[in-house]
């Protein structure tokens, strides 16, 4: 709900239809995504207190959405860090750099990038022999437990795995470091705390999904041997898919006062609205 909300309001007000909010629904609607397709059979393996039994087929689908969302978001991630760089050192050519045209292809190349870039590995998972057994212990189908599960020699997909997660991270995350050195250095070259607070008002949120989101992944994927210390997949997963979604709504809202703003913009004409109806 709280995902959805932001959509709504980045779609309804005029003043939060620019680069920044446009990646962030995009980024709300990745989350809502992501939810949907690991939550749901979560909770039904919960409230049914048996074992969960899904398809083969349903698995793939389930593993290549995650994965596929989650490049997805990385990328998009990257390229605000690069917004947020733009409009805090370059403000003048801000809407020349960042203009509709620029974020729509971004948007574009990332939707297409994420899917396509995780048809491979995969496949490649779903081509092993898992003769050992068919039980993940997880609440979803997490990779590490699946390779871990197969009787056959992964030593060289898990390499290939972890160089592949290696790109996706490290080069999304590239920019971002790269960005926020010029933004601190830029920060801190403003004369007063007042401009310095407001810089930094700008890119509080962003960084603040930044630190969780790569924290998180860097744990799980980067790492040259997926089946290590898979019994603490769990967590981290549960991080990734329930705790971030369930708090970038309250991080965007919180600490962003166009978005707090246009969100009562918004419940004031629904109240105002149902006032003449009623009248």
């Amino acid at each position: 709900m709280g995902n959805v909300i932001i959509i709504v309001i980045v779609c309804a007000d005029h003043r939060l239809h620019s680069p920044m909010y446009f990646f962030l629904g995009h980024l709300s609607l990745l989350d809502i995504l992501v939810t949907s397709t690991i939550i749901p059979p979560m909770l039904a393996g919960l409230l049914m207190s048996e074992v969960l039994t899904m398809s083969f087929s349903a698995c793939i689908t389930q593993l290549f959405l995650y994965l596929s969302l989650g490049t997805i978001e990385f990328v998009l991630l990257g390229a605000m860090a690069v917004d947020r760089y733009v409009a805090v050192c370059n403000p003048l050519r801000y809407n020349i750099i960042m203009n509709s045209q620029v974020c729509l292809w971004v948007v574009i190349v990332a939707w297409v990038f994420g899917f396509l870039f995780q048809i491979w590995p995969v496949y490649a998972t779903f081509q092993l022999s898992f003769c050992r057994s068919t039980l993940v212990n997880h609440f979803f189908c997490e990779r590490g437990l699946l390779l871990k599960l197969s009787c056959d020699d992964t030593v060289f997909l898990e390499f290939i795995l972890f160089l592949m997660a290696t790109v996706i991270l490290l080069g999304s995350l590239l920019p971002t470091v790269i960005s926020y050195t010029y933004i601190i250095s830029t920060i801190l070259k403003i004369p007063s705390a007042s401009g310095q607070r407001k810089a930094f008002s700008t890119c509080a949120s962003h960084f603040t999904i930044v630190v969780i989101g790569y924290g998180t992944c860097l744990f799980l994927y980067v790492k040259p041997k997926q089946t290590q210390a898979a019994e603490y997949n769990k967590i981290v997963s549960l991080m990734i898919s329930v705790v971030t979604p369930f708090l970038t709504p309250f991080i965007f809202t919180l600490r962003n006062n166009q978005v707090k703003e246009a969100l009562r913009n918004v419940i004031f004409l629904r109240v105002n609205s149902s006032g003449r109806i009623l009248q």
